[in-house]
């Protein structure tokens, strides 16, 4: 972990030890959090091989600092004092967020260099038209700050791009907090499948048998628009 005045980053342990670059996630904390409130989620990624790139802000809406992040790694990627050098994967970055960042997510994605987008019960001060990557809105069925039906009618208007709707069984709006709870497994799995190419992760949500699809257990609503139906499996 890097902690600087404007973002922290969070990286493996033995950065492109093989060889590869690692793809980009960029992140927006809550309203009033900071990314250490966060730091089990932000850690288990940088664990899947991710770079995080979290604003050290309490007012991400508008993903001014999470957008910089990006501008920071491609400098860091750049200089060949930097144990970062030649190690950033610049063409796969997503952007990531809770409530207040989950809007910024959406924010951050008219960014030409993100590619995908998962906001965490997002709070309503974003347009999801002004984006045009593929998207998956996570909500809590229990939580009384976002209400689940205003982030389904986010996917709902966002039926220009490949969208998906999870909806966590009994969920409140702290859930996500901390290590990600019910939240973590299938955000990593969108960012492995759209920034990796895993196409097992793309078969949980993708394909006439995607693995999330049955899953009651863990979504008491899940949808896929017409874009991500058409995806009859993942590719990379």
């Amino acid at each position: 972990m890097d902690v600087g005045l404007v973002h922290t980053f969070y990286r493996p342990q033995n950065l492109g030890q093989s060889g590869e670059s690692h793809p980009v996630i960029i992140w927006g904390n809550g309203t009033g959090a900071m990314p250490g409130v966060y730091s089990s989620l932000l850690r288990h990624w940088a664990s899947q091989g991710f770079i995080v790139a979290a604003a050290n802000t309490p007012t991400s809406n508008y993903a001014i600092s999470m957008r910089l992040g990006i501008d920071v790694l491609e400098q860091r990627n750049a200089d060949s004092s930097s144990p970062y050098y030649h190690k950033v994967d610049l063409a796969h970055i997503g952007s990531a967020g809770h409530s207040q960042g989950g809007a910024a997510a959406v924010n951050a994605a008219i960014d030409p260099r993100v590619i995908t987008a998962v906001p965490i019960q997002p709070g309503p001060l974003t347009d999801p038209d002004l984006m045009d990557e593929p998207v998956f809105y996570l909500a809590g069925q229990q939580d009384h700050i976002v209400w689940p039906a205003l982030v389904k009618a986010m996917y709902q208007d966002s039926d220009h791009v490949p969208a998906v709707y999870g909806e966590v069984r009994g969920a409140g709006h702290l859930d996500s907090i901390g290590d990600g709870g019910d939240f973590r497994a299938p955000a990593t799995a969108w960012f492995r499948y759209w920034l990796m190419g895993d196409e097992a992760a793309g078969r949980m949500f993708f394909g006439p048998d995607c693995g999330y699809c049955a899953d009651a257990t863990l979504w008491s609503g899940w949808k896929r628009n017409a874009a991500a139906l058409q995806r009859s499996g993942p590719t990379t």
